[in-house]
């Protein structure tokens, strides 16, 4: 784990999407953070220590999705398909499949192996799913906040991790998605899909993949903005969390409500024509059953909880 020092930040952007604004101050302490995402390697330590069985490998409950097609209530999750041409950008089901069978250990369905995959990230990851790894390990999922001012490595107000300019000297800093999204990917960064940890520079305080590669989970649940009551009710906050509210839920079948929380960091798939979001600042909501081939999650573990221990 890598240290945070802590201290105060702009959090969020007036630049960009709507979701990242009010961009504002914010205090947080200093906490110890995962390097890089967790690895296949790493959850399967978990897996075989604990005997967890993910989500995404359990059949779906039946009360939890009212008036769902039986035939998509089997274990499975969404997996990215290629499309062989241009498409549009209204409809995610043009790139987005759910495969029965896909799970962290399937990552593309039952077929796909984890071979040659021990450094990557572990995917088809949903919250609960990050938790209980989290547990496990005697650590927790970061807020919004101290994942945004770890992910900006010391740089105050920076559209990237590592600066303003995304391919300083064409060079390619993160694993994004070259080319027009979802159907041309030019792979100038020399991936198609998940990339090993590491693979590319750390930020400022020696964290990896903070930009790009997969998604990962916070702690916070979603709002479509930054609450202007918490930014107004003290100067800079300090250590804030986002708890469940209304705006946190996505309206699911048949009038089921599922809480949402926060992902950031973008992932491998994110595109300037579609999802410009490999930024410190850009955030997204999730529904927490949501396990897909771009979601995973790092850890931290916080001052105050390891003094504890000790």
């Amino acid at each position: 784990m890598v240290w945070i020092p802590g201290g105060t930040f702009l959090m969020g952007s007036d630049n960009f999407y709507p979701e990242e604004r009010p961009a504002h101050r914010v205090t947080v302490d200093g906490f110890w953070m995962d390097e890089h995402p967790i690895t296949n390697a790493e959850f399967r330590r978990f897996v075989k220590g604990t005997g967890y069985v993910t989500l995404a490998e359990r059949a779906p409950d039946p009360s939890n999705y009212p008036g769902s097609d039986p035939a998509l209530l089997t274990p499975g999750s969404l997996v990215f398909r290629q499309p062989s041409q241009r498409v549009g950008l209204r409809d995610y089901r043009a790139w987005w499949a759910y495969v029965p069978g896909a799970c962290w250990k399937h990552p593309e369905g039952p077929a796909s192996t984890l071979d040659s995959r021990d450094r990557h990230p572990v995917v088809h990851i949903a919250y609960e799913d990050a938790e209980a790894y989290a547990q496990w390990a005697g650590k927790e999922l970061p807020t919004e906040a101290e994942w945004e001012f770890a992910a900006r490595g010391g740089l105050e107000g920076a559209a990237f991790v590592w600066g303003d300019e995304f391919a300083p000297k064409r060079r390619m800093l993160a694993n994004t998605w070259q080319g027009e999204f979802p159907w041309q990917n030019l792979k100038t960064d020399g991936y198609e899909g998940t990339s090993p940890v590491g693979a590319f520079p750390a930020n400022g305080y020696g964290l990896y993949d903070m930009a790009g590669n997969v998604w990962e989970w916070i702690s916070d649940f979603f709002t479509p903005c930054h609450s202007d009551e918490l930014i107004k009710a003290c100067c800079v906050p300090r250590n804030p969390r986002v708890a469940l509210a209304e705006q946190s839920y996505v309206a699911g079948q048949a009038g089921a409500h599922i809480p949402r929380k926060v992902l950031k960091g973008g992932s491998h798939l994110c595109a300037p024509n579609y999802c410009l979001r490999y930024r410190p600042a850009a955030r997204q909501g999730e529904s927490v059953d949501s396990s897909t081939s771009h979601i995973g999650f790092r850890c931290i573990v916080r001052i105050a909880a390891a003094t504890a221990e000790e």
